[in-house]
């Protein structure tokens, strides 16, 4: 047994006679804060590391800060020293050959420091593109490619949908060093995170909107489009790799991968990740180069989230020569919302953070946080790859042989989004895949998923391995993943004797739509009682008693927050969705609105059928989703009993911040 422990502890093993209780994310990857001086408002718009090991920051205040000693050595903290300011929103910061870099909305600047005492002195304009004043219209970047020429990418503005009012908004370009700009793919929407590999792919970003069921990643090649068709405005412009139109894109709400059939040019991502299941605002991409100084990851890639203060991990393999890959839950509980993400001089990750205008589940208005490898091993699903006939998982530590080869330790399903100008898409077309059998590796670290039904190209494939356990008797830290299949892969399949009959039902995946109100027998209206009655009750002669309008705020923020209404009146309730993101209302019981608003996160993928509110007897009433700039009415006699009721957005991730109280009187 002790040669065991010593074994276990030499690898990174862990035992269940080791600790009490189970094990977490932070037992492997542990969050050091950077304290921020006071007076210092570092709302992270980009990052970049210094070879001499400052950390430079530029802010949406308009500020660029370089920290000295980030890593927090001994017992020194960091030391804060203004380099540059007055800039305009800057969102993208980078150091190339002794040069500092800052993207602002309407220009690439050069920061200059001639005569070397720490502060920038000489502002160069690198290149201008026009503005027209929209305030969605963010700018990003640069990076460097291999060649010295710089990409930006420009976002769509926002006039209830995505827009690209002035030139060149929603594509991705090139800068050379002489400032001259070249448009080199479009159909991007909020491109805020974007890199290149080792391999010299371009990888960006995207999150829900108009045009985009839900967050993604998509590898872009010169004359590629991605999606949003806003950018083709300027497909006919003099240096252009595109000749697509705007009216060449149908909204049908088919599929993706089905248009990409007949679209050209249209690029569907190599990464899905499922709206609120993973993540709600998708934005950098690193890439683990840091040589296993980070874990068992090296060559994968690491994902930030704004709106609910995360960081994926996803694993990529080319089949058929394009990428595609899995998703994987990786840490949770940064301070605030994650927009940028760089890697350490000692291998660990820096994450620059802000919650402005874009509020996150991390409570902090900003921050920047270090994620540390702890060196422990984390029992995990390293990658699942695509094959002939199913999926192959591996894993970071051997599994236990028995809980891997049992079929009930897993399930399978998939689902799709739909592709129109809609924003966002809820789950369609969701399917449990039976399994036929498992075969697991010699030794240990994988297990083959062989399914007994026909695999569909361009869905989202749900794997949940629930039952498995380590070879020392670990739980998976995280048990789910999301592999994105575009393409089967080719290969010999596996010769397994055909199971025994299977359930093909969804009962467990799917849920009833709140459906509007419609009359009974006779003509009367369903009882006022209803949880979403959206006509007025035909018993109602005189009209409701009162009329209440809530709107919303950017930020996840209701209009109003304290409302008061008489206890046993017929109210009407009208919820204006003025904001650029899906929202709902639901009014429930005094003191439930937070255990609501988590019933509402552990919906999954029943969660877009069921509007995000749960079935739940703290549920007093409801609005269903709603677009941006639209709005619902609904009729309820309120609660007998006078109380603080409360009323919240249930959409996973804003309920911590979207709530107001209902003051119900004698």
């Amino acid at each position: 047994m002790r040669l065991l422990f010593i074994f276990c502890l030499l690898f990174g093993y862990t035992t269940y006679a080791q600790t009490s209780r189970p094990l977490t994310e932070d037992d492997y990857y542990r969050l050091i804060t950077l304290p921020v001086p006071e007076g210092v408002s570092l709302e992270v718009g980009g990052m970049a590391v210094l070879p001499d090991g400052r950390l430079g920051v530029c802010t949406r205040r308009g500020e660029v800060w370089m920290i000295s000693n980030p890593y927090m050595q001994g017992t020194r903290q960091p030391q804060y020293k203004r380099f540059a300011t007055g800039l305009h929103e800057p969102l993208g910061l980078a150091y190339h050959k002794g040069t500092v870099y800052a993207t602002q909305r309407g220009e690439l600047t050069r920061l200059l420091d001639t005569d070397n005492n720490g502060v920038a002195d000489d502002y160069q304009s690198v290149v201008k593109w026009p503005l027209s004043g929209n305030y969605h219209e963010y700018s990003y970047g640069p990076i460097f490619l291999p060649n010295n020429d710089m990409l930006i990418t420009l976002n769509l503005g926002w006039i209830g949908r995505g827009a690209s009012l002035a030139k060149w908004r929603g594509w991705m370009l090139t800068v050379n060093d002489k400032g001259e700009l070249k448009p080199y793919a479009t159909g991007l929407r909020s491109p805020a995170g974007f890199n290149i590999l080792r391999d010299g792919s371009i990888f960006y970003t995207e999150n829900q909107g108009d045009w985009v069921g839900s967050g993604r990643m998509t590898e872009l090649k010169r004359g590629d489009f991605a999606g949003n068709p806003e950018g083709l405005r300027w497909s006919g412009e003099p240096g252009s790799p595109l000749t697509l139109k705007l009216s060449d894109v149908p909204s049908t709400g088919k599929p993706m991968h089905e248009v990409a059939k007949s679209v050209p040019n249209l690029k569907v991502p190599a990464i899905w990740f499922p709206h609120t299941l993973m993540g709600i605002s998708t934005s950098d991409i690193a890439e683990d180069t840091t040589r296993h100084r980070f874990g068992p990851f090296d060559g994968q890639l690491f994902v930030g989230d704004q709106g609910h203060s995360t960081v994926m991990r996803v694993f990529l393999e080319k089949v058929n020569g394009e990428y595609q890959g899995a998703c994987f839950p990786f840490r949770q509980g940064f301070m605030s919302g994650i927009l940028r993400l760089r890697w350490g001089l000692d291998g660990s990750l820096f994450a620059g953070m802000t919650s402005r205008g874009w509020s996150a589940t991390g409570k902090a208005p900003f921050g920047v946080q270090r994620l540390v490898w702890t060196g422990k091993t984390p029992f995990e699903m390293k990658a699942i790859r695509s094959m002939p006939d199913g999926f192959e998982v591996e894993f970071t530590l051997p599994v236990d042989r028995k809980t891997a080869e049992n079929s009930n330790s897993y399930t399978l399903s998939s689902f799709t989004y739909k592709y129109h100008s809609t924003y966002g898409s809820p789950i369609e077309d969701a399917r449990e895949l039976p399994i036929r059998g498992i075969v697991v590796a010699e030794d240990g670290l994988k297990a083959r998923i062989v399914v007994d039904t026909t695999l569909r190209e361009g869905y989202i494939h749900q794997l949940k391995a629930e039952g498995i356990k380590s070879a020392t008797g670990l739980s998976l830290l995280h048990n789910t993943g999301y592999y994105t299949l575009n393409h089967i892969a080719p290969g010999t399949k596996l010769t397994i004797a055909a199971p025994a009959k299977h359930n093909h039902d969804m009962a467990s995946m799917t849920a009833t739509k709140a459906t509007p109100a419609t009359k009974s027998k006779g003509g009367k209206a369903p009882a006022a009682s209803a949880k979403r009655l959206t006509e007025q009750p035909a018993d109602w002669e005189n009209g409701p008693d009162q009329v209440i309008t809530v709107g919303t705020l950017p930020g996840l923020k209701f209009d109003q927050t304290q409302l008061q209404v008489k206890a046993g009146s017929r109210v009407k309730w009208v919820f204006n969705n003025n904001d650029d993101m899906l929202h709902n209302c639901v009014i429930v019981k005094p003191a439930t609105a937070n255990p609501v608003g988590e019933a509402a996160l552990k919906l999954n993928l029943n969660g877009p059928k069921m509007q995000y509110v749960p079935n739940s007897p703290n549920v007093l009433f409801h609005t269903n989703i709603l677009q941006p700039e639209t709005s619902e009415a609904i009729y309820f006699v309120a609660p007998k009993e006078p109380g603080d009721y409360q009323y919240l957005c249930t959409f996973p991730g804003h309920h911590t911040l979207m709530q107001g109280i209902l003051k119900v009187v004698k």
